[in-house]
């Protein structure tokens, strides 16, 4: 038997938030949790192609905040905010509210978030694209970006084989157990004509050491990389560019 939790899940309320954000009663809470689920799958399969990573729901009195974070922004909003007015209206027939507000929050690194990557291989499996070159793309793109870690794991149909199957690849250092190890984690599905194939994303984004905001709408300034890494990655850069210099100098003397 596998005793395996959610990478999410295991680290809420230690260096990660809730996406939904409210206070339910004994009566309204299996509503209100429901609600939450209607708005999710509908804003899913409504803005189909608008690069979601994850919805954030918030309740106040008599008011609906929707946070939407998204790697294109431009296909949500629309010409004129025209789209987004129309969403708008669409969730006040769903929930049967009134004042219903949405927020877009753009995701700058979309490298960096799992499930934007997990749709990213799951697109190109669809179009047949061959799954081992799309998932390696994938994951030199995401380490590029400064992750410390990814894992890719498939599972399926692979390649249209009549026999399904699961294949794993890992680069760099993924830490499943370690809490203080900000952990993305996704799990998306690829529709094809042989069927469906699962594929599982983690992203390790590095180590989270002092107290950390857990508002899910909270974006830290380096957006999930490393800082440390990266300053170091410079560093390594104006050595190596010193030295090429200094070379070069030396040769035409």
């Amino acid at each position: 038997m596998g005793q395996k939790a959610n990478p999410i899940g295991n680290r809420l309320g230690i260096i990660r938030g809730w996406d939904s954000n409210w206070f339910g009663s004994k009566n309204d809470f299996a509503d209100k949790l429901i609600e939450d689920n209607k708005i999710r799958t509908y804003l899913n399969a409504r803005i189909n192609k608008g690069g979601i990573s994850k919805i954030v729901i918030e309740r106040t009195l008599g008011k609906l905040i929707v946070t939407i974070h998204t790697s294109k922004p431009g296909i949500i909003i629309g010409k004129g905010g025209g789209e987004v007015d129309r969403v708008k209206e669409e969730l006040k027939k769903l929930t049967g509210k009134d004042d219903v507000q949405i927020n877009i929050l753009e995701i700058r690194r979309p490298e960096l978030d799992a499930t934007i990557v997990g749709d990213t291989i799951a697109r190109q499996i669809e179009n047949r694209i061959n799954f081992k070159r799309a998932t390696k793309m994938a994951i030199a793109s995401t380490l590029r970006m400064g992750a410390e870690g990814i894992k890719v794991k498939l599972s399926g149909r692979l390649g249209g084989a009549e026999i399904a199957r699961s294949e794993e690849f890992k680069q760099g250092r993924v830490p499943l157990h370690t809490f203080r190890m900000d952990i993305d984690y996704a799990n998306v599905f690829a529709q094809t004509v042989y069927g469906k194939i699962g594929i599982k994303v983690w992203i390790c984004k590095g180590e989270v050491l002092g107290k950390r905001e857990l508002n899910p709408n909270f974006v830290s300034k380096n957006e999930g990389g490393n800082d440390r890494r990266e300053r170091g990655g410079d560093r390594r850069d104006d050595r190596r560019g010193g030295g090429r210099d200094d070379r070069r100098g030396g040769g035409r003397r």
